[in-house]
């Protein structure tokens, strides 16, 4: 399909007539069916998370945060007290649905309402809810949230280049890989080359029916295994048209 052209014969981008200014994130509560997320508090959920970190075998999930490990939880109290005054980013725990405790958390950053993009980031889910419904849901509640009701046109996912499995969840979750930046960032005291994803909202009816799919109690067995992959799920919707599965 070829471009618009200006009055020069430029080529330029589709108008948006109708485009307005996205409202900000807020202090919403997004409930699910295995956890819900609600706004990161440090009196509510700080000592929550901190023993919901401890469970890990050693700290190798900070390794690629901006922050931690904490040497103990006084220092960790302190930084959720900085997170939650934050509104850029904005932070969210996420609170299982049967302990009620805070197991991670994540935020919405780099938010430009004028332009209705924003980056989830600052993810840090606990060992318990990695490999975890709850992990793919508190993904999928912050994306609808998003899309359908904040409206904006592009949801974005950075993580070092280095993090294979930040880079390996972004795809599944049906980001589009779209580079490297390199040497984007110094954190640590090391360079970080930047690995970019994205999901637009034209793609994103198609990815969230596939989320649909995938939670809802009949994609699970007795033992709680999943029974179709997020992808494939995906994958079946893309080879769909018309409500008519193509050979």
């Amino acid at each position: 399909m070829s471009s618009p052209t200006n009055t020069y014969g430029q080529p330029i981008g589709p108008a948006l007539p109708h485009w307005s200014a996205r409202e900000r994130p807020g202090n919403v509560t997004l409930e699910g069916r295995f956890c819900r997320l609600e706004p990161l508090s440090a009196s509510r959920h700080a000592a929550s998370l901190y023993d919901a970190y401890a469970q890990a075998d050693d700290p190798r999930d900070w390794t690629y945060m901006f922050v931690g490990p904490f040497e103990n939880e006084a220092l960790f109290l302190q930084y959720m007290s900085t997170l939650e005054q934050s509104q850029d980013p904005k932070h969210y725990a996420v609170i299982d649905a049967v302990t009620g405790k805070a197991v991670g958390s994540l935020s919405l950053m780099r938010i430009e309402p004028t332009h209705g993009v924003i980056e989830v980031g600052h993810v840090m889910f606990s060992p318990l809810m990695k490999q975890k419904p709850a992990s793919t849901e508190a993904q999928f509640l912050l994306m609808r949230y998003v899309f359908d009701v904040l409206k904006y046109r592009r949801y974005e996912w950075k993580c070092d280049s280095l993090n294979a499995p930040s880079r390996k969840t972004a795809q599944r979750l049906g980001f589009s890989f779209e580079g490297i930046f390199r040497q984007a960032v110094v954190y640590k005291g090391r360079s970080r080359d930047t690995a970019w994803f994205s999901i637009i909202d034209s793609e994103w009816p198609a990815i969230g029916k596939a989320f649909v799919h995938w939670l809802s109690p009949s994609n699970f067995d007795d033992q709680g295994q999943q029974v179709q992959s997020l992808s494939s799920l995906r994958s079946a919707g893309a080879s769909t048209h018309d409500g008519q599965a193509h050979p």
